[in-house]
């Protein structure tokens, strides 16, 4: 990135989080001119938008894509930029409720300086996962307590934040049922019954910061995390040890790494991936290792 290009493509979600990025819009713009870069504006609805300008547009005049929204903001716009081989570097706005992948990077809240960080030369790599046909650059979930996210109502969402998730979570505990699922690796496959798991490709998911201490979003690895079917009083410990990132070592976890995972089940079982509806079973993951440059504060580039 040692020349500037002309223009910069800022995809944006009005509605994600409580909405005040629409009152930043002319800030932005502002900071951007001063740098002689025109902002190309396409506001989120249900993906249509950024199809059409990705579709359309010649990667050569564009300096990079910002990307204004939460986890699922993130995600259309990724895959998007797969879609038609896009290969720019990201500015993530976290705007969104949760913004899991942006708290990956220790990407700033102030407006002010999420400009300034997309507006430096410091950028890292990510990796993408791959679900089935569709890409995510968080993490997918299944089982029971996916349906918190997907009952959780918006409006407390952007009010309370994550703590609408617990308020939530709390409801569903009732309701919890094992699931049984087969899980294929290169190496080994695991006969399991779950309550839920998630597979990662960051650390944090839900407002949970660390549901994936061991996490390395550039190693070309996923993270599987299991929670196997225990009694209603363990799930207090549990629940602890998860705010603390101590759970991967407790025999109710299963956890390991891998580049190929493939989950099945003779169940109906509930989908998550980056906070959106995911898919039926079965389901196929791999990994791109770095395929996303993802702008950071002041660090060395890593070519």
């Amino acid at each position: 990135m040692s020349s500037k290009r002309l223009k910069v493509l800022m995809f944006y979600n009005p509605y994600s989080g409580n909405g005040l990025f629409k009152n930043n819009l002319d800030l932005i713009v502002e900071k951007y001119q001063e740098k002689d870069y025109q902002v190309v504006p396409v506001r989120a609805a249900r993906g249509l938008a950024i199809d059409q300008a990705l579709s359309e547009m010649n990667p050569a005049e564009y300096r990079q894509i910002i990307v204004a929204g939460g986890d699922g903001t993130i995600n259309i716009c990724v895959n998007t930029m797969i879609k038609y081989g896009i290969d720019l570097p990201i500015a993530i706005f976290p705007t969104g409720t949760a913004n899991d992948f942006a708290y990956y990077f220790d990407l700033p809240h102030d407006i002010g300086e999420m400009i300034e960080v997309a507006l430096g030369e410091n950028y890292t790599y990510a990796d993408v996962a791959k679900c089935n046909d569709k890409y995510f650059i968080n993490v997918a979930a299944l089982g029971t307590l996916v349906d918190v996210s997907q009952k959780t109502d918006p409006n407390l969402k952007n009010t309370l934040g994550v703590f609408a998730y617990y308020l939530k979570g709390l409801t569903e505990l009732v309701k919890l049922h094992t699931i049984p699922v087969k899980l294929t690796t290169p190496n080994k496959v695991y006969n399991e019954k779950m309550f839920f798991m998630v597979v990662m490709n960051g650390k944090s998911a839900g407002g949970f910061k660390k549901i994936s201490p061991n996490s390395e979003i550039n190693d070309g690895l996923l993270d599987v995390i299991l929670f196997r079917k225990m009694p209603v009083m363990e799930m207090g410990q549990i629940f602890m040890q998860v705010i603390n990132g101590n759970h991967p070592k407790n025999r109710k976890v299963l956890y390991f790494q891998t580049d190929y995972l493939k989950i099945e089940s003779t169940d109906d079982v509930s989908t998550d991936v980056d906070g959106e509806h995911g898919e039926k079973l079965p389901l196929e993951f791999s990994v791109l290792p770095k395929k996303l440059r993802i702008f950071v504060k002041g660090e060395d580039n890593e070519k």
